[in-house]
């Protein structure tokens, strides 16, 4: 009998629902569905499966009011932040509508004499998608849209405390694309681990670095796409733009700082660093968790932020305000806060805290500067700040990082991709490349004529 799990609501801490926890009974008639389904929609022609996903964006688009109502629900976002990032969602699927139309064209040619080959790019076959908590609807979407593109079928595990918009898509999905083409198992952890013990052909994961180590570890020899966390540096140089405090410290607080990509780490040099502390902790203060963002989005982020911070030698710590409304005060609400004057080895410089909390940390040179960016296991994103165009594009092209931003932070779309390096994974997000990560490649050689026989 299947059995459920209470649903917390992030912003008051109390429960607004409960969730079907499927287990191997229902994780395998899932993927044994989506198997199924497997063979119709790789024979659509790339014209048939454009025009199914093209629907299902548009299904999205006319019941978007529904999908931002389940995302702040379960995420606690502001109203505003779900409704952009549903029509962000919309936007991918549209985007891989037109992308599974104009993929590169295969290599062929007479490479061996006599002979005439081709490389044709075929779908995997069934791709088990497992996405977090912070983004569950664009999360899928950066999963799912290119993975349905390149001819495959998935089987999407939202986080459990966030399956309500997912829940709404697979019933979409199903109008638009097929029975068992897109298709939600909701669940525990548990219920992921099954997904990725089933016989899916490949796994893409985005969540931790420990839960992907995990993940790699039990997909064997199949295909695992990875995106882990950033904890993101940002070299801020004496000459940067006037409003460089206050774009860092809006993108340090959206979606409460739980993305991978936000700005972590503020990194200046030293002759400049009383300046970028005093202007940093001004530029946060006016932000004000409650009214400017929302909360964290479970209990357990909660007491790993709060375990994050008590663990920091900071000497200075400061904070924003956070009012919650009223019948509010119970839920995961912590302020903007900026930790400074703390050790380079410090916990909340070498992990990911994954909160509205910015680091300070002062270089003795700008290669000093280089090095701190580039000395955490993470790698996924990054920024510089300076009005010194040739310098600024130097610098970023120096980091280690699968995406770097000059002069802004968090700029995204779905023309460009995105992955990580180090612990933060491997892969490719967004962008017609990310096509590759659910196909590959076959080489047919035909024998044309007979080769000429030596003498």
């Amino acid at each position: 009998m299947l059995h459920s799990i209470p649903l917390i609501d992030p912003r008051t801490g109390r429960t607004r629902g409960s969730t079907t926890v499927s287990r191997e009974p229902q994780v395998l008639a899932a993927v044994g569905a989506a198997r199924a389904a497997f063979d119709g929609w790789r024979a659509l022609t790339p014209a048939d499966r454009s025009r199914r996903l093209d629907r299902l964006a548009g299904l999205i688009e006319e019941h978007a009011d529904a999908y931002a109502a389940r995302e702040s629900a379960g995420t606690g976002k502001p109203a505003a932040e779900a409704v952009g990032e549903v029509a962000n969602a919309a936007d991918l699927f549209r985007f891989y509508a037109w992308a599974a139309r104009t993929q590169a064209a295969p290599a062929s040619g007479g490479y061996v004499e006599g002979h005439e080959s081709w490389v044709r790019w075929e779908p995997i076959g069934v791709a088990g998608v497992v996405v977090p908590w912070n983004y569950p609807m664009m999360m899928a979407a950066w999963r799912c849209a290119p993975a349905l593109a390149a001819g495959n079928t998935v089987v999407v595990k939202p986080a459990e405390t966030t399956p309500d918009s997912l829940t709404l898509l697979a019933e979409h999905a199903d109008q638009a694309l097929g029975a068992a083409v897109l298709s939600t198992l909701t669940g525990d952890r548990e219920t992921g681990r099954l997904l990725v013990a089933s016989a899916v052909d490949m796994i893409a994961f985005t969540g931790s670095a420990a839960a992907g180590a995990e993940v790699a570890s039990r997909a064997g020899t199949r295909r695992v796409s990875l995106e882990l966390g950033g904890n993101s540096p940002v070299l801020v140089l004496p000459d940067a733009p006037e409003e460089t405090w206050t774009e860092l410290a809006a993108a340090a607080t959206y979606n409460a700082g739980q993305s991978c990509a936000v700005p972590a780490r503020v990194i200046t040099l030293r002759e400049n660093w009383d300046a970028a502390v005093a202007q940093l902790t001004d530029a946060m203060r006016q932000l004000d968790a409650g009214r400017d963002f929302g909360p964290l989005n479970n209990a357990d982020q909660a007491a790993r932020y709060d375990r994050l911070v008590a663990a920091s030698a900071a000497k200075v710590s400061e904070t924003g305000p956070s009012t919650p409304g009223d019948g509010e005060e119970g839920g995961f609400w912590r302020p903007a806060r900026v930790l400074a004057e703390l050790p380079d080895d410090d916990p909340a410089v070498r992990e990911e805290v994954f909160g509205p909390l910015l680091t300070v940390q002062a270089a003795d040179s700008v290669e000093h500067a280089v090095a701190l960016a580039n000395g955490v296991p993470q790698a996924l994103a990054a920024s510089v700040w300076t009005r010194d165009l040739p310098t600024g594009l130097e610098l970023a092209g120096r980091l280690n990082a699968g995406e770097a931003w000059l002069n802004c932070h968090l700029v995204q779309t779905a023309e460009l991709p995105h992955g990580g390096r180090g612990s933060s994974g491997h892969g490719t997000d967004l962008s017609t490349l990310a096509l590759n990560e659910y196909q590959r490649p076959k080489t047919i050689t035909a024998r044309v004529r007979l080769a000429p026989r030596f003498r």
